[in-house]
């Protein structure tokens, strides 16, 4: 893989340099590798190994990101290369997430696929916007900001699908071609964060809070793990903090399998995500959804009336009756980017 020189890192005495881009800010000597794997100091400037060297490409309907209330029942061009900034024993996507550039060769091969050939990819399948996601956008930054810039002027939409834990000016870089995005809400303990991802909570907070100040539309999926975070405590915080923000966020509430290296929990009783939903509701939330369950939990209704909007089974939407953004029924607005 050629080397691409990163963007958000700075120079330190001595030959170090710092990157800004995740919340890690990992500082490293001359040839060392961020947490991420994909990143290098070298002779002081940092480079990536990952731009426009894409290990997925696929068309996908936005409800599978899952984004709900973002141009629903539209076609999204998902991009990913390898790498991520979290180690979780339980990742969905652990084949290529998981592999550092920094361990050598990967066993995997990635495509090279220019900037301007995601955009042409997405144009020429009618895609409404591009997904950055499958991994963790944040360590394929520079990739996905120029893919993203090229998107924009071609009336293309983008969003990330992220675990969240980049820095306020990452987002602040990505804010003019960023128009929504996905964020993992794992847990609601800064010790479970430590320990399983390790990461943290507080930045990945930061991060929703700050994107709705900035105006790119959220979504926040929480995966309910048996025995890790399907307490009523913890998921009444993720609930309230939610609230907190903005009571129109989507919480995606995604049913466990067991993979990759965890497998001391089964698979998420449907039992326990109805009552996340409902401790959810009880907090205030406007919109909740139940993932990996299917035909349960995927219909959009309205939160004045009641009134069903918008039908989906799995992925697929089945019919949508929102007009211009508001409910047909009772004139109420409905919260998300509908056009």
């Amino acid at each position: 893989m050629p080397k691409h020189q990163a963007m958000l890192f700075e120079t330190i005495e001595g030959g170090k340099v710092r990157c800004n881009l995740c919340a890690h800010r990992c500082l490293l000597n001359d040839g060392q590798f961020g947490i991420c794997g994909v990143r290098q100091n070298i002779e002081g400037v940092l480079y990536t190994y990952v731009y426009e060297e894409a290990i997925a490409a696929h068309i996908d309907p936005i409800e599978k990101k899952p984004l709900f209330h973002f141009l629903p029942g539209s076609k999204s061009l998902s991009v990913a290369t390898i790498g991520c900034n979290f180690r979780c024993p339980f990742c969905q996507n652990w084949e290529i997430s998981q592999v550092r550039f920094s361990d050598g060769p990967a066993g995997l091969k990635s495509t090279l696929l220019p900037v301007k050939e995601v955009v042409r990819q997405a144009l020429r399948n009618d895609c409404a916007s591009i997904s950055y996601t499958y991994t963790e956008p944040t360590i394929f930054f520079e990739y996905a900001f120029d893919s993203a810039r090229l998107a924009r002027e071609s009336g293309i939409k983008n969003n990330f699908v992220t675990n969240g834990f980049m820095t306020r000016e990452a987002l602040e870089t990505i804010k003019p071609y960023l128009d929504a995005a996905n964020v993992d809400l794992k847990f609601f303990k800064d010790e479970s964060y430590k320990k399983i991802c390790k990461g943290r909570l507080e930045p990945v907070l930061e991060s929703i809070r700050y994107m709705r100040e900035l105006g790119i539309w959220v979504e926040v999926t929480t995966l309910v793990i048996p025995g890790l975070n399907d307490s009523e405590e913890e998921l009444r915080g993720m609930a309230k903090f939610l609230v907190s923000v903005d009571r129109d966020i989507p919480w995606h509430l995604s049913r466990f399998h067991p993979d990759y290296e965890y497998h001391e929990a089964p698979p998420t009783p449907v039992a326990t995500l109805r009552k996340a939903r409902e401790i959810g509701q009880s907090e205030g939330l406007r919109y909740i959804y139940l993932g990996n369950v299917w035909g349960e939990g995927e219909n959009t209704y309205c939160p004045n009336c009641g009134q069903l909007l918008i039908s989906r089974e799995g992925f697929w939407v089945k019919s949508n009756i929102i007009k211009d953004g508001y409910c047909p029924k009772c004139g109420q607005e409905i919260a998300g980017v509908f056009s």
